[in-house]
């Protein structure tokens, strides 16, 4: 028997966060913890035990039948990304571009991130208004990606064109028209993938195209599957972390003063950044067998939704504080990274961009003020601001 919801349906229209989503999240939570979804059929789970429990298991919930709602039916002669496979599969593909963010190479791109942060918060105009989005929280991001890509910086526009429409619900694209882009995207990546193997270097690009399976270089489609999901991912999630998280400090200026006033407040600060915004809301899985979570029978086959933007507000982890935003919260286990096999293996690289913002900016502005209306992105599976204008004051 599958418990369904009454308002199980508008699930898939709160992750918009269009609206909040919080008071459906904490219904669901304490009424149908795992409730069935019956268009388009996938089961929702929304605390942060439920979560956990399912991504510690890639044996039971896999990930190679798709890791989007919209992709529930649907079968991939290749996965399109990396997030798509599971062992021995996932793990080979991981031991391979591991190399390419280890703690020494994220030290090494940290001078290039503070001189692109300066760059671009030097350029911020004090005491008027401005939209965070346009002028800081979407190049810098990608001029990053760009460094890293050893690109030219001044391609950032085409990468934002480029990752903005890999990702459903973002932009009113035809299917000839998506199809053109993402095509487009393939062909750089790889040209700029084949000079590496001819001039290596020491970077995560050079790391994936010299890579070798069983003695044999990565394919062209391998190659593109990756550095495909680090140009999108590499941004989209760092860019609504920075977005939705400057968001929330304007609109509580004594958290901010704490950032202001104490600089060892800066790694909790991004951590609740990361779990206010949840910039990635939901990741699919399938259940590879019969199999139970809690008191649900789970039946093979069927599609489980892993609500990483419901967990991360449930009190019985976060407490009575769970939907306050505070800057000093430890401990915090979110879930914005994902859990287990999949933990993002860009975590250390996101976090770090996210502090170098919050240092240049507590250098610069002592207080930060919303002074427009906030736009958010319709995505289903980001959640991302579009617009946001503040004023910074120092």
């Amino acid at each position: 028997m599958r418990p369904v919801h009454p308002r199980g349906a508008e699930l898939l229209q709160s992750s918009t966060y269009l609206g909040d989503p919080n008071p459906l999240y904490e219904k669901i939570r304490r009424e149908a913890p795992i409730t069935w979804v019956e268009d388009p059929g996938f089961w929702a789970l929304s605390t942060h035990g439920l979560v956990t429990k399912a991504s510690l298991h890639p044996e039971d919930f896999c990930s190679r039948r798709g890791i989007l709602v919209g992709e529930i039916g649907t079968t991939y002669d290749f996965p399109p990304t990396m997030m798509h496979t599971d062992a021995p599969e996932h793990t080979r593909y991981r031991r391979l571009v591991q190399p390419g963010f280890k703690p020494s190479m994220i030290k090494q791109l940290r001078t290039q991130v503070e001189a692109t942060a300066t760059r671009l918060l030097d350029q911020l105009p004090m005491g008027e208004d401005v939209d965070i989005v346009e002028a800081l929280s979407v190049p810098f991001p990608l001029q990053v990606i760009a460094e890293i890509l050893g690109a030219d910086v001044d391609e950032w526009p085409t990468f934002f064109r480029w990752s903005e429409a890999a990702i459903p619900d973002v932009l009113e694209l035809s299917a000839e028209e998506r199809a053109a882009t993402q095509l487009e995207m393939w062909n750089y990546l790889i040209e700029l993938a084949e000079a590496r193997r001819n001039d290596p270097r020491d970077d995560v690009v050079s790391a994936i195209a010299t890579a070798t399976i069983d003695g044999d270089l990565l394919s062209e489609t391998e190659l593109a599957m990756f550095l495909i999901q680090l140009l999108v991912a590499g941004n989209e999630t760092t860019r609504n972390l920075i977005s939705g998280g400057l968001v929330a400090l304007a609109e509580r200026p004594e958290q901010w003063a704490q950032v202001v006033n104490n600089e060892a407040v800066l790694p909790t600060a991004v951590d609740e950044m990361l779990r206010w915004t949840t910039p990635v809301t939901s990741f699919l899985r399938t259940a590879t067998s019969t199999t139970t979570l809690g008191d649900q029978v789970i039946e093979e086959g069927d599609p489980v939704l892993l609500l990483y933007a419901s967990a991360n507000f449930d009190e019985a982890v976060f407490g009575s504080t769970a939907t306050e935003f505070e800057v000093t919260r430890s401990p915090n286990p979110h879930v914005s990274f994902g859990v287990g096999n999949h933990f993002c293996l860009g975590a250390a690289l996101a976090r770090m961009e996210a502090e170098v913002i919050l240092r240049g900016l507590r250098e610069r502005a002592t207080s930060i003020s919303l002074t427009g209306d906030v736009e958010r992105s319709p995505s289903s599976i980001i959640s991302g601001v579009r617009h946001a204008t503040l004023r910074l004051t120092n």
